[in-house]
């Protein structure tokens, strides 16, 4: 049946009907007259009226347009207004032909035989292709979920032959041991005999409740089964969705944390109306602010990015977004470095730039740690340019995006954000128009630097996932969540503030690790389980790694009036005292004098207080006989 074409499936249901159609009418007459075989011979009139009158009603009410595998109520309501218009035809029949002795009931009759005969012909010939579906499934299915979204998921499965819905599970006493559609209802508790007892690798969620959901993915991150989420029945009833494509439990089901919605005061008051400048605009954090600055309607929203790549990319796509929902907003991409002053200053004036987002950084621990210099002329000595064109410019707000790694660093890429802190921390002393603050916040999902991406692809290759210790642990935000925050924090700055961004509790990478192989239906392979599916290798901490991050240098915090945004009080270095110290560093940079630049951010890295480090610096700067003003810019 499945490889004839569409017209040939039509024309064999059309010849159906016909013989169907004249068989009920006789059914009708055998159960009127009582007789297995009734003298119905000179009422032929009505056996062909039925037909001629139901077929044209079944093809202009569009039954055969039907797809008898996805037969629903829409197709019974077809077959029932079809089938009545046939019954009141042959119920007129007697009188246009003259027909003496046409028992009055029949066409009643007939109407109800020809309902079931036609429908039940093509429920038949459903059930039977759902058969031969089912046998080739993939693989059985438990829905968790008995609701309406389940059900429907369920019958969809059946429909599309995909997968075998083995059993639900519900949470809800009301549901379980009872059955749906001929699916059994289990509890939660059943799912370790259903496991051992069935060959079931998938656990689809049919929840709608975001709790619900998650208190769920928390459950099942313990079984080795592969765990996907239902987040749009109608788009699976519909077509618009195939089974095959249904996402599978994200970072953020696993880690749970909790989403806050925004204070609309504080995510527009830097934005709105005004001309606001992110640089790194094609970075992970870069890219996000980007997109929901411009849901606040800036202004103008203009764009630094070095890479031609990253900033082609997410201005097509915010040129797109601001199109489809009417945002007025124009956008400016500026192709540059934060290195290059001239830029930064002629960008800023032309532009008259409000608010300065300042997401430029390299990132990558390891990768900066190899390249000492770029990492601190860009990290370090971009935020300072920046930063002092942001004054030279008269622009009102310069937000830093930092990183945890900045606190008792033990990197490079660490020393080079707490000294970009530094910069600004001192330049706010001397500046009397720009407000500079910055916000430190630690890993965020899905960026080019973050181990899920890494996980993921190691679990799709087969193994081994790679962990640097077993006790290592991260703070996780994700992206959306960490750009919003900084968007609020903005708004509290009153000068020189450093913002902590409540992260939740660490999570154990290993555990991590363990969770998202599970959740894919595999194993992990160790001592105990030999025969498990992907191994979990220890690397050892890279250079500059540590075992657990910080967000804090002291122990002196407050909340502020958004209960994910606190704000620090950490000790800084005068101005005038630091600028010579960064010159020295500076020059150093210029020279490539690798040696000179590793003494010098030894304090920083070896995490001492800082005024101890101040005066590792000055001595450094000795030691290497570069100048040192301490007193002149």
């Amino acid at each position: 049946m499945n490889t004839l074409s569409r017209r040939k499936r039509q024309v064999i249901a059309l010849l159906l009907d016909a013989i169907v159609l004249p068989a009920a009418l006789w059914s009708a007459f055998v159960l009127r007259l009582g007789e297995l075989n009734p003298d119905v011979g000179h009422f032929w009139p009505a056996f062909v009226v039925c037909v001629l009158i139901a077929i044209p009603a079944f093809v202009r009410l569009g039954l055969y347009r039907q797809v008898i595998r996805y037969m629903g109520v829409h197709a019974m309501r077809t077959v029932i207004q079809g089938t009545a218009i046939a019954a009141l035809a042959v119920a007129i029949t007697p009188y246009m032909f003259h027909l003496d002795g046409f028992p009055r009931s029949v066409p009643i009759i007939f109407w109800m035989l020809a309902l079931c005969y036609v429908a039940g012909s093509r429920f038949a010939v459903r059930a039977y292709i759902n058969r031969r579906s089912g046998r080739a499934a993939r693989s059985g299915v438990l829905i968790f979920g008995a609701g309406k979204t389940g059900v429907e998921l369920a019958r969809l499965m059946v429909q599309q032959g995909e997968y075998q819905p083995v059993a639900f599970l519900d949470d809800d006493v009301r549901w379980q041991r009872s059955t749906i559609d001929g699916i059994y209802v289990y509890g939660r508790d059943d799912l370790p005999r259903l496991l051992r007892e069935s060959t079931v690798n998938q656990v689809f969620v049919a929840l709608s409740d975001a709790q619900a959901r998650r208190n769920v993915v928390e459950f099942l991150a313990q079984f080795s089964v592969r765990v996907r989420l239902v987040p749009d029945i109608a788009g699976l009833v519909s077509g618009q969705q195939s089974l095959a494509k249904l996402q599978d439990v994200s970072i953020e089901d696993l880690l749970g944390r909790d989403e806050v919605e925004g204070l609309p005061h504080l995510l527009e008051q830097q934005v709105v109306d005004a001309n606001v400048l992110v640089t790194g605009a094609g970075g992970s954090i870069g890219s996000e602010l980007c997109r929901q600055i411009l849901r606040l309607r800036p202004k103008t929203l203009v764009l630094l990015e070095q890479s031609e790549f990253g900033i082609y990319e997410i201005q097509r796509e915010l040129e797109a977004k601001a199109e489809e929902e009417g945002l007025p907003a124009p956008l400016i991409a500026v192709l540059g470095t934060v290195l290059d002053t001239a830029l930064l200053q002629r960008t800023m004036r032309r532009y008259r730039i409000h608010t300065v987002y300042h997401a430029a950084a390299y990132k990558h621990v390891s990768l900066v740690e190899n390249n000492v210099i770029q990492g601190l002329k860009n990290n370090t000595f971009g935020t300072l340019y920046a930063a002092q064109a942001a004054m030279d410019c008269g622009v009102k707000h310069f937000i830093l995006i930092s990183t945890d790694k900045a606190v008792r660093t033990s990197s490079v890429m660490g020393a080079s954000k707490r000294l970009a802190e530094m910069v600004l921390q001192a330049l706010q002393e001397e500046s009397h128009d720009t407000c500079f603050s910055m916000v430190r916040f630690g890993n965020v999902l899905g960026s080019s630097g973050s181990v899920v991406p890494l996980f993921n692809e190691q679990i799709e290759c087969g193994g081994p996932v790679t962990v640097t210790h077993p006790e290592v642990t991260r703070y996780f935000m994700s992206i959306p969540e960490a750009a919003q925050l900084v968007l609020q924090a903005s708004a509290l700055a009153r000068g020189g503030d450093v913002f902590l961004l409540d992260m939740g509790q660490p999570i154990k990478i290993v555990d991590l690790a363990r969770r998202m192989i599970h959740l894919q239906g595999l194993t992990v392979k160790d001592e105990d389980h030999p025969s498990g599916d992907i191994e979990i290798v220890f690397t050892g901490l890279k250079p500059g790694e540590k075992l657990h991050e910080e967000l804090l240098l002291g122990g002196d915090v407050t909340g502020t009036e958004h209960r994910k945004i606190m704000r620090a009080r950490e000790s800084s270095i005068p101005w005038t005292e630091l600028r010579g110290a960064l010159y020295t560093l500076e020059e150093a940079c210029a020279t490539f004098d690798y040696d000179a630049v590793m003494r010098f951010i030894q304090g920083l890295v070896d995490g001492g207080d800082l005024e101890a480090q101040l005066g590792e610096l000055f001595q450094v700067a000795e030691v290497v006989h570069l100048p040192v003003n301490k007193s002149s810019d």
